[in-house]
């Protein structure tokens, strides 16, 4: 007589193998699995257009690169990498040991206000820093006029030098932001231990505690040299050749788009080269604390020291946000908002619907990412979420390029099968909106992807125990509680879309212009009042997601 377990070892050893055979396209939950695939190919698509650019021989554009361009671009590459990389390590780090371990006059305002500069974009703090600091401009201007000379030494803004500190300042809360968290969450009897040993306050900064956050440091520094890496828009009002400029040029200037996809691919192996060096770096060290909150007992600065905390912060706070915004002000008022007129109405339009729209479709394509992942954890899965979010570490002009490739190769399909003429895809908002899709999806997976962990298996396991579907328990159920999880994610992208250039720039449809476009258009014929306007109105705009991380941060 055959038992029931016997019965039940048999089935199970007949469906194992049938379930590898039928492959996980076709057992529970494939279609769910092919969408998150699918989304992956999608995205990689640019990408891997920019490969077969290099069997087009372009030996004439080349030639003139190198004969003009090429190895400044190496150098200014290498230069303005570690320069910037050196810099927001230094202010970021320092900032965010003195606002979490130490307590001096003003720490509270400091500790969300270094915060600020981070909804400012980097070409509005460079035209702000020209016009401000240039030989005409309000300070170099008093400061002849005080001396009565007409020469004056005052360090060029025009240099440099002068790039590395605009980077420097917009992008050091980047680090600051990870490397504060990182320190408020390192043990305090780990930090206690240390000085029982005999080591004091800075012994203990540079042997226990900043290596326990190098981790934290390390992503905030390769956030900010990616940033450095794709940024158009600084490097041209400072006319400092970088790729980004150079592969503008090849493609607008030189009409050559397979040499602007080659130098594009040059500028993804640099990104590349950064992230690999960190992490081989890094080794297989791991860092771990415990114990009691690190900011449970604060080093108490006193004297001198306090109000050089207290001074070095308010002086990091009044370049990076205070001085710039008030500047912008003062141009508003001086031009009496002339600009503000309809077609200044259209570029807020422009900008407002690209920005939801993109807002829209790259949170709902995270939202499926984090759910299909959530709900399937397998290699496969895994490895799509990987490759889908890679497209952050692509600069926005290398990603236009690719795009561009990827849509006329489309184009010229759809002309063959069709008999029409005509850019169908590569001339329309579709292109703007896949690059907005790839270049941020990655930054509304992470806040999608933390809400949906807070949730509770039992509550989807009751759902599908009463025979709700997924598709019913992710709209019935995860949509209503994830809410705030998906309105950061919208609100993080919709900025950044509204501040995006280089993508924009190079994609946008015929008199599609947005406030982005319109700062670049003035800050390159020298009209720094003109683009005071539409710069302040990203300003207040990029403040709200500052806001909500300042808000969380606190939490």
């Amino acid at each position: 007589m055959t038992t029931q377990p016997a019965i039940e070892q048999v089935r199970v050893a007949y469906t194992v193998p049938v379930a590898k055979r039928r492959g996980w396209l076709f057992s529970h939950g494939g279609a769910w699995r092919l969408t998150g695939v699918l989304i992956a190919v999608l995205t990689a698509l640019p990408l891997l257009m920019l490969l077969p650019a290099w069997l087009t021989a372009e030996d004439e554009v080349w030639r003139h690169l190198a004969d003009t361009l090429l190895v400044d671009l190496l150098r200014n590459t290498a230069v303005l990498t570690l320069g910037v990389g050196v810099g927001v390590f230094v202010l970021g780090v320092g900032l965010a040991w003195l606002t979490a371990m130490c307590e001096f006059p003003g720490r509270r305002i400091f500790d969300w206000a270094l915060m600020l500069p981070l909804g400012i974009p980097t070409y509005v703090l460079a035209f702000v820093f020209i016009g401000f600091l240039d030989f005409s401009g309000p300070i170099q201007s008093s400061l002849r006029t005080l001396f009565d000379t007409d020469t004056l030494w005052f360090p060029p803004i025009r240099s440099e030098g002068g790039v590395i500190a605009v980077m420097v300042l917009a992008l050091y809360p980047y680090v600051y932001m990870l490397a504060r968290a990182a320190f408020l969450g390192q043990g305090r009897n780990v930090l206690e231990s240390g000085r029982v040993l005999g080591l004091n306050p800075w012994q203990v900064f540079f042997r226990i505690s900043l290596p326990m956050a190098r981790p934290a440091i390390a992503a905030g520094v390769a956030l900010a040299l990616m940033e450095t890496l794709a940024d158009f828009g600084a490097m041209t009002i400072f006319n400092y050749d970088t790729f980004t400029t150079a592969i503008y040029k090849a493609w607008f200037d030189l009409f050559n788009l397979p040499a602007a996809a080659q130098l594009s691919t040059l500028l993804l192996l640099f990104v590349a080269l950064a992230l690999v060096a960190e992490r081989q770096s890094r080794g297989r060290a791991r860092f771990y604390s415990g114990g009691k909150h690190a900011s449970a007992q604060r080093y108490q600065l006193t004297g001198k020291h306090a109000w050089l905390a207290s001074g070095s912060a308010a002086l990091v706070l009044a370049l990076a946000f205070l001085i710039p915004v008030a500047q912008l002000v003062v141009w508003v008022v001086r031009t009496g908002m002339a600009d503000l007129d309809e077609r200044y109405l259209e570029f807020v339009s422009h900008t407002l619907l690209l920005g939801v729209m993109g807002a829209l479709l790259t949170v709902a394509c995270a939202l499926l990412l984090a759910y299909i992942r959530k709900q399937w954890p397998d290699n496969i899965t895994r490895f799509s979420t990987q490759l889908a979010t890679l497209g952050y570490a692509m600069p926005g002009a290398v990603l236009a390029v690719g795009i561009m490739l990827l849509f006329t190769w489309m184009d010229a399909g759809i002309e063959i099968m069709t008999g029409g003429t005509g850019l169908l895809l590569s001339s329309s908002v579709i292109a703007l909106l896949f690059a907005y899709l790839v270049r941020f999806l990655a930054v509304a997976h992470g806040p999608v992807e933390s809400a949906l962990e807070r949730i509770t298996p039992s509550i989807q396991q009751a759902a599908r125990s009463l025979g709700a579907s997924h598709r019913e328990v992710l709209w019935r159920i995860y949509l209503p509680v994830l809410r705030p999880g998906l309105l950061t994610a919208a609100l993080l992208v919709f900025v950044d879309i509204m501040k995006e250039m280089p993508a924009t720039l190079l994609l946008r449809p015929f008199d599609w212009d947005t406030l982005a476009i319109r700062i670049f258009e003035m800050t390159s014929e020298g009209e720094w009042e003109r683009a005071a306007l539409p710069a302040l109105t990203l300003v207040l705009v990029g403040l709200i997601p500052v806001i909500l991380l300042v808000r969380r941060s606190g939490k």
